[in-house]
């Protein structure tokens, strides 16, 4: 399907969008009259631009508060209506998107309502354009999408449909099945945005919190089969409105846009991710020397060297830690994830806009793709053919049988790009989001999982008020995580992280029979209806910490309610 966007819902001057829509593969565009307004260059410029970047103009908008109003004000908003449709002459735009009004002048009256669309749609025929008329969600008397498909009707103009904004649909609650009781040639226009479920004012929601389809809480995919059973055959248009989309990369943006469209279409056609990842084939983290001896701790072993490159494979169970020699601060700078399908995975992800790194490779090593998550984290596609480079030394016993998860820290303005990025390239699940509170603000946090738990990752937000929260860590799953900690507290007690003698008593004070050693250890408990979690945290390394866990039963959260108590800690600085 033909795919467009608005050009409210990227950064930057309109000409800056334009070269950053054409460029992520858009076909078309919908011009926001606000863009067009602060624009130095002439309509007919712009509309030259847009073809020699091979871009429609698909729509014009918005024109607000036309309809059932008295005579003295319909004169005016036909005069209005006049100079709009001679802009769009010159700009080659011919469908114009009319606004149900919300003026407190607008009268409560169908009959008025539909004749003054329907004379609207005669000047507009005048000079070859259409209008589609929608119905905002705080609309004073027309607000839910049906009313605005029955003025529609009552009108009976040709020139005059509908557009429906799954937004404005899904924010009321509305059964989006009516859709197919709308005749497809009436459906204009179709616009998608998707969003949080919030419990707020809906111009407030719809102004701030408006994402592309794949980052809400939304069924969009559903409303837009209904769309397409009644027979529409025009483009799917994003119209978004969000507070870090205006202050994102114009580029990156409009390239996260088309991959969540290109995404929404597979789910559309029933196409199914060719090579969700089965596991953790590896973490890679940079400075060995500031790792080595927390590893070292923790019961790792250095099996394995690679032949070309300064990198180290170490290994305890079936986890495996990939040590490179780059220098800087300590960071967790890779992630590889075993695939059934590396070369399936690959192709993918590249369609989806998401490009293979370039990368050396001598003729005998093993090819090892990857791509990266919109952080600057390289993801790989594995099969078992890149341990043959380490040869490594033999499987390594111990305490940690793999690894449970990692939690990766975004830039602010990257987070619903990185929701969308696990989701679509990878495949994996959304599961708990959570806003959590920090010493400095809030952390925001998204967990996200592949079936049954073989992956599992955690998305954090990177600013909290004023400070920068960089850090990652790697999560290592065990059988019996008090063992470790009595180990870990006898011989090398200043890597774990200290936890505050207030959190045992509230803890104590929450559940019955907590085993009392765990305030002695450190160690961390949560529970939920399918079993417990158990887990204890080292201190931080430049960005990196890791995470000691031990599940039982059936839980699959993170022990997100004691995300607090490290993040106190850890703030507090050195100890």
């Amino acid at each position: 399907m033909r795919k467009s966007i608005a050009t409210v819902s990227v950064s930057g001057t309109l000409t800056e969008k334009l070269d950053a829509i054409a460029a992520a593969g858009f076909d078309g565009v919908e011009i926001f009259e606000n863009d067009l307004l602060v624009c130095p260059l002439p309509p007919e410029e712009i509309r030259a631009r847009a073809a020699d970047l091979g871009l429609s103009i698909d729509l014009y908008q918005p024109f607000r508060d036309f309809e059932a109003v008295p005579a003295d004000l319909l004169a005016r908003n036909l005069r209005r209506a006049e100079h709009k449709f001679r802009t769009m002459e010159r700009l080659g735009a011919d469908l114009l998107l009319v606004c149900s009004n919300v003026s407190p002048a607008a009268i409560g009256d169908d009959e008025l309502a539909a004749a003054q669309l329907r004379l609207l749609a005669e000047r507009a025929a005048e000079h070859g354009i259409r209008i589609a008329y929608e119905a905002l969600a705080w609309g004073r008397h027309v607000n839910e999408y049906l009313h605005a498909w029955r003025l529609v009707r009552l009108a009976d103009h040709p020139n005059l449909g509908t557009c429906l904004d799954s937004f404005h649909i899904l924010s009321r609650g509305s059964d989006p099945i009516g859709i197919e009781a709308i005749p497809g040639e009436k459906i204009f226009f179709l616009q998608l945005a998707d969003a949080p479920l919030l419990a707020m004012d809906v111009l407030q929601w719809s102004r701030h919190y408006r994402c592309f389809p794949g980052q809400g809480n939304f069924d969009v995919a559903g409303l837009v089969r209904h769309v397409l059973d009644a027979g529409y055959t025009g483009p799917l248009s994003l119209e978004v409105f969000n507070d870090h989309f205006r202050q994102a990369g114009t580029a990156r943006t409009a390239r996260d846009g088309m991959r969540s469209l290109i995404a929404l279409e597979d789910t559309l056609y029933g196409a199914a991710h060719p090579a969700v990842p089965t596991g953790f084939a590896f973490a890679e983290l940079a400075n060995p020397e500031a790792l080595g001896g927390v590893l070292t701790a923790l019961g790792f072993q250095r099996t394995g060297r690679h032949p070309t490159k300064p990198v180290e494979l170490w290994a305890q169970g079936g986890a495996r830690l990939l040590l490179n020699g780059a220098g800087g601060d300590p960071a967790l700078v890779a992630i590889g994830l075993d695939s059934p399908d590396p070369g399936g995975a690959v192709k993918h992800a590249e369609s989806l806009l998401s490009p293979v790194l370039p990368r050396e490779r001598a003729p005998r090593e093993a090819r090892l793709d990857a791509v990266a998550a919109p952080d600057g984290t390289q993801i790989f596609f594995c099969d078992t053919a890149w341990l043959d480079d380490f040869r490594p030394s033999g499987p390594v016993a111990g305490e940690i049988t793999r690894i449970d998860h990692v939690a990766l820290t975004q830039p602010f303005h990257y987070f619903d790009e990185a929701e969308l990025f696990y989701r679509t390239v990878l495949g994996l699940q959304p599961q708990e989001s959570l806003e959590l509170p920090d010493p400095y603000g809030l952390l925001r946090s998204k967990a996200m999982s592949a079936a049954e738990g073989a992956v599992r990752m955690v998305i954090n937000l990177a600013q909290v008020g004023a400070k920068d929260q960089p850090w990652q860590h790697v999560a290592f799953a065990c059988d019996d995580v008090v063992a470790v900690a009595r180990r870990l507290r006898a011989e090398c007690p200043e890597l774990l992280l200290p936890i505050p003698a207030n959190y045992y008593d509230d803890l104590e004070a929450r559940h019955d029979h907590v085993d009392p050693e765990l305030r002695e250890l450190g160690v961390l408990y949560d529970r939920d209806g399918h079993g417990e979690f158990l887990h204890l945290y080292t201190v931080t390394v430049g960005r990196v910490f890791f995470e000691i866990v031990q599940r039982t039963g059936g839980y699959q959260g993170y022990g997100a309610g004691n995300a607090p108590i490290r993040l106190s800690v850890q703030h507090a600085g050195p100890h």
